[in-house]
Formats: structure tokens, C-alpha cells, sequence
């Protein structure tokens, strides 16, 4: 039997199937070509309407093709990368300071089109003079990876929609108008690697939730109105700049990671001491602390870590001693240790081991009679005046939980704790003894409600009284080493808070006027630093800063009338706090011990013991009134009715 009729017909049906199948793959060829050629076309009429919304730049003139997008040369104004056909980067970047875009630009008319191009992944739209609220549909650009809208005119908040990017790793938005607070849902971004918002008009503080960006390798916050502490950024292992400078953040230092190369906290109000592990960040090239109220020790060793190029800790309030044969990283390009309370020599290393090397040092108190040093007595006093007091070993180790409780009580209490601490301060700046003579009462009659007894033997505070004798509640004296132990040494992170006088040091002079104390808190006496204490009294009384002599005067004049007055007058003269909290007796002592100490005649003041005595009078007064007498229905203290008067 034959098969070649067979392998004959087989071949005819194949031949026959190719030819009627052909038609069809000429059209699917067809089709698609067209379909891109559409589809080309569109993206084309897309990138023409972002042209006219854009007023025609001029850095976009040599773009005038627009069928061949994906083959377009690139330059440093406008680049297009396509992937399959698609647009997946567009960049645009027009001249520096372009001007507003004309009144009938529609920021959202904008994005609308531009959400067009739905494969981007990389959107660079720079100095074109965009204005408007960046509108939330910007987020429709689902595969988006880096948006760059730097030196436009944006402004309002930031729009929730962005946290919906979870590919997004680089946000910049820098020197535009955003204000208001960053949207806390910045931190669901899980990706994001650059976050820069410099010179904008950002106004609250840093969300918590920015420490869970685990990812994050550069932070830019720099120029803005963010305030407040610096959220814990220690988790963020992976952050390597961190640009916080022209804020209003502080006061603590904040605490990092330690792959740091850029850290700029320059131009806030941090006013800790530099931690100590700092000098461990060994990939650290750049740090930026000035123009802040930092104290404490000088780092020396930031000068010989490894990477460290560039070190600005110039206008603190730094404190020790340099010496000629400190090392030096050879390194180093740029070291500005201006304006600082520092002493000894120069190291040797900043200027012998490179000709390129600038080194700035002015206005401290270096063995040195270049770029115009201070004596040494001026960083002395100034270390001082600002609570940097010099370490001592310590002959006692307090219990600073003890410490505590002692300190822990009402109002009135208080006033104690802060003339104790005033005085004891003021008294370490000065050779003067304090005089012996034994103390006057202030207020010459007390309650009726009180034995005789009592009364007087509160006039002369006895150890016996000390030990919680008489029925009185007890309480103890505490030695400098202690005050020094429960402050840190004294740091400026302890203060309970600051008023006219800043941080102690400024105060009212003995004529009245502000003042600040400096070297001239060192020459007065102890009627100028009773007055000092009057003033801080007399801000406390009534809840309120003092910020000139009228006001001081006009408020004297106010304690002395209501010396006068009924209670209800007097309690409605003074800070809410201080009117829920002190017996009548305690306040109108608390008055006369103001008044007294704001005498404009020195002679007049009362001495140094008078005043503290007085108030440990008044405390005890009030702590024996709580312990056996009842409140009255208002909540404030009844106080009886025998009044106090001023002794001279």
C-alpha cells in the first residue's frame, strides 16, 4: 500500500492552515503596532499638557519631539526613561528661582494629568514655580519610588495620601511652604530611606513614630519651626545624616545610632553636656553642635576620631582645659572652637599638621594671644553664672531617692528648696563670710491658733525642731554635696524651669534694672543678692515672669496693698497654685519676706538668715496647720484671722 498520497494530502491541510492563519498574525502585528503607537501617542499628549500647565519653560525649548519620547537624549534640565514603552522617570528641573506660575495655574489640574503616566516610578519636578497644596491624588502614582518637588511654592500640610506609597524610598520636599504638624502615618511607609523637608514652615514636634523608620539613612529637618525633644532615634541603625539645624529643638542631646557620617544640630536650644559615647561613633565626618547653649566637659576626643573632617562647636558654653599634645585627626579640614569657656593650650596638632586646615578659637580663654582671647576670670565667672560648677570628689553619697522625697512637697515648701539653692549658689561666688548675728523676725505676730510656745521657740530653729520635736512635722538640712549629688553636678538639664532671670544667670541689680551678673550671680553683697531672690519670690507669688524694674515696682505695690486687705482680696492676688496651697499666715509671710527683700534701700533688706529662717518658719507654720486643721469648702486653706505684720 502506497503512503505517498497521504504524506501528500497532509502537507496540502498545513500549507492550506498557515495560509488562512496568516492574515491573523498580520493582524495581531497590526494591532499592536498601532496599540503602541497609541499608546505612545497618549504619553505624548500627556507630557505636552504638563508642558503648557509648566508656561513653556525655557529649559524644555529643545524638546520638540514628541513621537520618539523613550529615545529622547537626556540633559541636566529633562530626562525620560522608558521601560517597555512605558515612562517610568521624569525629570524637570527648571532655572534657580523660578517665579510663581500665573494666576490660572491649577496645582490640581496638574496632577491630574500627571497621574496619567501611572508607571512611574521616579518624579523630579524642581524650581518650576508650582504653587498651591500639593493635592492627595498625587498618591494615584502607586509605583512611585522617589518624588522630588525641591524649590517650588507648596504649601499647607502634607497630604495623608503619601502614606498609602508603600514603595516609596525617597521623599524631598525641601524649600517650599509646608507648615503644620508631620503626618504621624509617614512612619507606615515601610521603605523609606530619605526623608529631607529643609526650609519649609513645619511648627510642632517630631512624631515618635518617626524612630520606627528602620530603614531611614538620611533625616533633613534643617530651617524650620519644629520644636520640642528629639524622638529616640537610637533604633534607626541604618541612619547615616541627620540635619536638624535653624529649629527649636532641645534641650537634651538626642540620642542616635552610631552609623552616623552627618549629624548638624546647630542653630536650637539644646543645652545638655555632649554624651560620652559620642566618642565611640567612629564613621562620624561631620558634626555641627554650634550656636546653641551646650555645656560641660569639651570632647576632646571627637578631634582624633577616625572620620571626622569637619567639627563646628563654636557660640556654648563648653568648659575645660585644652593642652598642646592633645591628638588630632590629620584629617580634618575645618575646627571652630569660637565662643566657648575654654582653657589651656591650643593642641599643637590643629596647626601643624596641615597648611589647608581652618581653625577658629576667638573668644575663649586660651594661653594665646591670637584671635583675641578673654582673660581667664571671664570663663571662670561665665561657667559659673550658667550653673557649670567644677567637679570636686565627693566626700558623701547621698541617696538621691531620699534626696527626693525630701525635696517632694507643696508650694510653700518649695520656696524654701529654691531660696536654699539661690543663696548656697550665689555664696560659692563670693570670699565673703556670712555675718552671725541671729536672725530677725519678719513677721512680729502669728496665730492665735498656735501655743506661745511654739511660736517662740519656731523664732529660733533649734537641732530639736530639726529631729521633728514640738509637735512639728521634721525635716533636715541638706549639705551642698548633697544639692550637688540630686543635680547632676549642678546641670542645667535639672532646671525646674526658667523666667526673666534665664538660668540664673541674669538677675535685677541692687539699683533694680536687669542686669546680667557675669564677672561684675562676683563684686555684690548680700543685700544685692536678697534683692535678686525678692524678684524670683515675687515672679512665684504671682505666677508670672518680671521682666523690667516698672513691673517690678508696680507688683510690690500690689503685695503691700494686699498685706492690707481682707483674704479674699489677698488670694485673688496671687498664682492659682500658690492660693490652693498656702494658709493665709504662709502667704502673707511669703509677702512680707517679698516686700522686705525689695526694699530699694539695701540697709532695709533683711540678711540672708533672715530670710531663709523666715521661710522655714512660714513651711512649718503651714505643715503644722495641715496636720490639725480642716479645709475650707472652696479647697483653699482657712487661715485665722490674726494678722502679720512688717518688722524694720
Amino acid at each position: 500500500m502506497s503512503l505517498a498520497p497521504a504524506a501528500d494530502s497532509a502537507e496540502t491541510a498545513m500549507a492550506k492552515v498557515s495560509l488562512c492563519s496568516m492574515p491573523l498574525v498580520l493582524a495581531i502585528i497590526l494591532l499592536s503596532a498601532t496599540h503602541s503607537e497609541q499608546h505612545q501617542s497618549s504619553q505624548a499628549q500627556t507630557l505636552l499638557r504638563i508642558v503648557r500647565f509648566l508656561n513653556f519653560p525655557t529649559v524644555l525649548n529643545s524638546w520638540n519631539n514628541y513621537k520618539d519620547l523613550c529615545n529622547f537624549e537626556a540633559n541636566s534640565s529633562l530626562a525620560v526613561v522608558c521601560y517597555e514603552e512605558n515612562i517610568t522617570q521624569l525629570h524637570i528641573i527648571g532655572e534657580k528661582d523660578a517665579p510663581l506660575l500665573p494666576r490660572n495655574f491649577s496645582i490640581d489640574s496638574f496632577i491630574t494629568t500627571l497621574v496619567k503616566l501611572p508607571s512611574l516610578k521616579v518624579l523630579t519636578l524642581v524650581s518650576l514655580g508650582l504653587w498651591g497644596p500639593l493635592p492627595g491624588k498625587i498618591a494615584r502614582l502607586s509605583s512611585l519610588e522617589i518624588l522630588n518637588l525641591t524649590s517650588n511654592f507648596l504649601y499647607g500640610a502634607i497630604p495623608l495620601e503619601l502614606s498609602s506609597l508603600t514603595t516609596l524610598q525617597t521623599l524631598i520636599l525641601d524649600d517650599n511652604m509646608f507648615s503644620g504638624p508631620l503626618p504621624d502615618l509617614l512612619s507606615s511607609l515601610p521603605v523609606l530611606a530619605v526623608l529631607s523637608l529643609k526650609k519649609n514652615l513645619f511648627n510642632s514636634s517630631l512624631p515618635i513614630s518617626l524612630s520606627d523608620l528602620e530603614n531611614l539613612r538620611v533625616l533633613g529637618l534643617s530651617h524650620n519651626h519644629f520644636y520640642g525633644e528629639v524622638p529616640d532615634f537610637s533604633r534607626l541603625t541604618n541612619l547615616q545624616v541627620l540635619e536638624l539645624e535653624n529649629n527649636d529643638f532641645g534641650p537634651q542631646f538626642p540620642k542616635l545610632g552610631k552609623k552616623l557620617v552627618t549629624l548638624v544640630l546647630s542653630k536650637n536650644k539644646f543645652r545638655s553636656a555632649i554624651p560620652a559615647e559620642i566618642s565611640s561613633y567612629y564613621q562620624l565626618e561631620r558634626l555641627d553642635v554650634s550656636s546653641n547653649m551646650f555645656v560641660g566637659p569639651f570632647p576632646a576626643s571627637l578631634l582624633s576620631l577616625p572620620s571626622m573632617t569637619y567639627l563646628n562647636f563654636s557660640g556654648n558654653k563648653f568648659t575645660g582645659m585644652l593642652f598642646e599634645n592633645m591628638s588630632c585627626n590629620a584629617e580634618l579640614k575645618a575646627v571652630d572652637l569660637s565662643s566657648n569657656l575654654l582653657t589651656g593650650s591650643l593642641p599643637k596638632c590643629l596647626l601643624s599638621d596641615s597648611k589647608d586646615r581652618v581653625v577658629l578659637y576667638a573668644r575663649n580663654c586660651l594661653d594665646t594671644r591670637n584671635q583675641n582671647q578673654h582673660p581667664f576670670p571671664f570663663c571662670r565667672n561665665e561657667a559659673l553664672a550658667v550653673g557649670i560648677i567644677p567637679e570636686r570628689s565627693k566626700q558623701k553619697q547621698a541617696s538621691k531617692a531620699a534626696l527626693a522625697l525630701g525635696l517632694i512637697g507643696a508650694i510653700c515648701g518649695g520656696v524654701v528648696l529654691v531660696g536654699l539653692i539661690y543663696f548656697i549658689h550665689r555664696r560659692m561666688n563670693t570670699n565673703k563670710t556670712m555675718k552671725k548675728s541671729p536672725p530677725r523676725s519678719i513677721t512680729e505676730n502669728a496665730s492665735s491658733g498656735y501655743t506661745s510656745k511654739l511660736l517662740s521657740d519656731a523664732r529660733y530653729v533649734s537641732q530639736t525642731m530639726k529631729m521633728g520635736a514640738l509637735g512639728l512635722p521634721g525635716y533636715r538640712t541638706f549639705s551642698f554635696e548633697e544639692l550637688e549629688e540630686a543635680t547632676q553636678n549642678f546641670d542645667t538639664c535639672t532646671f525646674m524651669g526658667e523666667g526673666s532671670h534665664g538660668q540664673g544667670g541674669q538677675g535685677v541689680s541692687s539699683g533694680g534694672s536687669l542686669t546680667s551678673s557675669g564677672g561684675s550671680r562676683m563684686k555684690h553683697d548680700d543685700r544685692t543678692d536678697v534683692h535678686n531672690f525678692g524678684v524670683i519670690l515675687l515672679e512665684m507669688i504671682k505666677g508670672r515672669p518680671v521682666k523690667s524694674e516698672t513691673q517690678v515696682e508696680v507688683l510690690e505695690d500690689q503685695l503691700e496693698v494686699a498685706l492690707t486687705a481682707d483674704e479674699a482680696a489677698r488670694r485673688s492676688m496671687v498664682d492659682p497654685l500658690v492660693r490652693q496651697t498656702c494658709l493665709d499666715q504662709s502667704l502673707k509671710t511669703l509677702m512680707e519676706i517679698c516686700v522686705r527683700c525689695l526694699c530699694k534701700d539695701p540697709a532695709d533688706r533683711p540678711s540672708i538668715e533672715d530670710v531663709l529662717w523666715n521661710l522655714q518658719y512660714a513651711e512649718q507654720v503651714q505643715d503644722a496647720w495641715q496636720g490639725g486643721e480642716s479645709q475650707s469648702s472652696e479647697g483653699s486653706p482657712v487661715s485665722p484671722s490674726i494678722p502679720s505684720r512688717l518688722t524694720y
